[in-house]
C-alpha cells in the first residue's frame, strides 16, 4: 500500500513539489558525498594546503554558473524541461547562496573540522561534474542553448580537479 503525502495530512505546495522532484539529481550527490567523505575522511594536516585552490576555482565557476542561469532563467526552464512547475527566483537565488556561502565555509574551515568540510567539498565537486554533465544532455535535449551551458564544461573539469584532490586528501589516499 502506497500513502501519499495528502493522505495523512501533509500538503505540499505546486512549487514545493516541483523543487523535491527537480532536485533529486542534487539530492543524490549529497549523499554520495556524505558517504564518501565518512569512507575516505580528508586527513586534517595539508588538506587546506591539498584542496585550497581546486576549491577555490570550483566555487568561482559555481557562483559563475549560478549566474549564468539566473540570468537566462533556468529556475524556469529547467523545471518545464521535466515536465514540471516553474521555481520562482527567490526560491533559486536563496538555495544558490546557501550553498555557495557553505562551500565558502568549508574551505575557511577545512583544516579545522576536516569532516564536516569534506561533505560539503564533495558535494560541490560531484555537484559540479553533474552541471557539467548535465547542462550539455539538456542544450542537446532542446536542440540548442540551454541556461547554464557555457559555465557547465569549465565547472565540471574543475570539478573532477576538486575530486582528484579530495581523493588524494584523503586518509588512505595514495
Amino acid at each position: 500500500m502506497i500513502i501519499s503525502p495528502g493522505q495523512i495530512g501533509f500538503r505540499m505546495s505546486a512549487e514545493l513539489q516541483s523543487i523535491v522532484r527537480g532536485t533529486i539529481g542534487l539530492d543524490v550527490a549529497l549523499v554520495a558525498a556524505v558517504f564518501t567523505s565518512l569512507t575516505r575522511p580528508l586527513a586534517a594536516a595539508g588538506s587546506k594546503a591539498s584542496i585550497g585552490k581546486p576549491a577555490l576555482v570550483t566555487l568561482a565557476l559555481q557562483a559563475l554558473h549560478f549566474t549564468e542561469e539566473f540570468l537566462t532563467r533556468f529556475p524556469h526552464r529547467f523545471p518545464e524541461l521535466l515536465g514540471l512547475m516553474q521555481w520562482s527566483d527567490g526560491f533559486f537565488l536563496a538555495f544558490n547562496a546557501a550553498w555557495i556561502a557553505a562551500w565558502a565555509l568549508a574551505i575557511a574551515f577545512v583544516s579545522d573540522a576536516p569532516r564536516i568540510a569534506g561533505a560539503a567539498l564533495w558535494f560541490l565537486a560531484f555537484a559540479a561534474v553533474a552541471n557539467g554533465i548535465a547542462h550539455p544532455i539538456a542544450s542537446f535535449a532542446v536542440g540548442g542553448y540551454f541556461p547554464g551551458l557555457i559555465t557547465a564544461v569549465p565547472l565540471g573539469l574543475s570539478g573532477l580537479w576538486l575530486v582528484r584532490q579530495l581523493s588524494r586528501a584523503s586518509r588512505g589516499a595514495d
